[in-house]
């Protein structure tokens, strides 16, 4: 047996030891870890000093491939439980569209998912049978990943697997797990199960994990480049990434989608599009006054984007709805302006100077195009 950075005994072979079972040269192994190096973020790898790895590895972006290449040579693969329960199975879809790496890689080389409902071949008893004997063997190894929200008090029986309920399932799931990742909003916020007047009783991971480290990957779904950058980091180092007050990852949940948002230029012209098929619209103005919420919404979808890059909601012409914030469905509505909650931690401080810094955007804007027309008018 091999030990891992917690002192935790862990599978023999190594990622890079399965890699070249399977041919894979010393090259091709270290574009591979550049690309992770991109996917992670070559700022959000760990501390030295959590790492594990020698103290002359630092944080260059050369140092951070070598750093990544090190880990995978070292660190053995990460045995992941992952559960399903009050959820569309959605993020289980995002993350088979991952494209750095594919999921083919992540599975092969990096994880050994040894239950995932969707994807196991077997099912019934056998499923169930081979999860217990999974969370057995792996105790204190595993990582958790969650999706979907959980039914809890007299409505648990809304969501059962087995005859157990999902609340039962997730805690005995989680007393063995090394850390849980809750997979999309409906586990890490409760999702649209929670909406109001929440009729299963639904809740978030979070709250009924008390004792154990969970990091939130929310969105509806989460982008799968995050999903597979939060997954590695924690099987290559050991540690998880920095977190924001809201238990997302900074390295794709530090910036808003506004920050990076390709129509920003028109929302600082003061140019907006007032429907869905005007001049505006057709222009690709700013959505805001169409209720994009991009501007208190934290996420990556404006920098990673969707389908290996190639777009993401706004792009396509549709406002952002705040799906990786806590309660957007329960908002005074999709397609009004601002109108994604500004009471949740992450954004109570920055979520209101947010909301101040776009009332007074959207003004300094129209000035700015009035004294344009204005000087125009007297020029004519």
């Amino acid at each position: 047996m091999r030990t891992n950075l917690g002192g935790v005994q862990m599978p023999e072979e190594s990622v890079y030891e399965s890699l070249k079972k399977e041919g894979v040269s010393r090259r091709d192994f270290l574009k591979l870890c550049g690309v992770m190096a991109g996917t992670m973020g070559l700022n959000a790898m760990p501390p030295l000093e959590k790492s594990g790895l020698p103290s002359s590895l630092n944080v260059t972006e050369a140092k951070s491939i070598e750093r990544i290449a090190k880990a995978m040579e070292t660190q053995p693969r990460l045995p992941v439980i992952w559960l399903e329960f009050q959820d569309c199975t959605g993020c289980s879809e995002s993350l088979t569209r991952a494209n750095a790496p594919t999921l083919g890689n992540l599975v092969l080389n990096t994880l050994t998912i040894e239950h995932h409902e969707a994807l196991s071949a077997a099912a019934g008893f056998q499923v169930e049978e081979a999860k217990q004997q999974a969370m057995e063997k792996y105790a204190g190894q595993y990582i958790l990943v969650v999706e979907g929200s959980i039914p809890t008090g007299e409505h648990a029986a809304y969501c059962a697997i087995g005859g157990r309920t999902a609340e039962a399932i997730l805690e005995e799931a989680a007393a063995g797990a090394a850390a849980i990742i809750a997979i999309g909003n409906c586990a890490a916020f409760g999702g649209l199960p929670k909406a109001k007047p929440n009729p299963t009783n639904a809740a978030s991971v979070l709250d009924l994990v008390k004792d154990k480290a969970v990091v939130n990957l929310p969105g509806c779904p989460p982008i799968p480049e995050a999903i597979v950058g939060v997954i590695t980091h924690f099987a290559l180092f050991g540690v998880l990434p920095e977190l924001d007050k809201l238990n997302r990852p900074v390295a794709f949940y530090g910036k808003t989608v506004h920050d990076r948002c390709l129509r920003r230029p028109f929302y600082e012209a003061g140019k907006f599009a007032l429907s869905f098929d005007d001049e505006g619209a057709r222009e690709g103005w700013c959505l805001f006054k169409l209720g994009c919420k991009g501007p208190t919404t934290y996420n990556a979808c404006a920098s990673i984007r969707w389908d290996s890059g190639l777009s993401f909601p706004i792009q396509s012409n549709h406002p952002c709805l705040g799906c990786s914030e806590p309660d957007f469905w329960d908002g005074p509505g999709f397609y009004q302006g601002l109108s994604a909650p500004l009471n949740k931690p992450a954004a109570t401080a920055v979520g209101a100077a947010a909301a101040a810094g776009i009332v007074a955007g959207v003004a300094v804007g129209a000035a700015n195009k009035a004294q344009k027309k204005n000087a125009a008018s007297k020029e004519e």
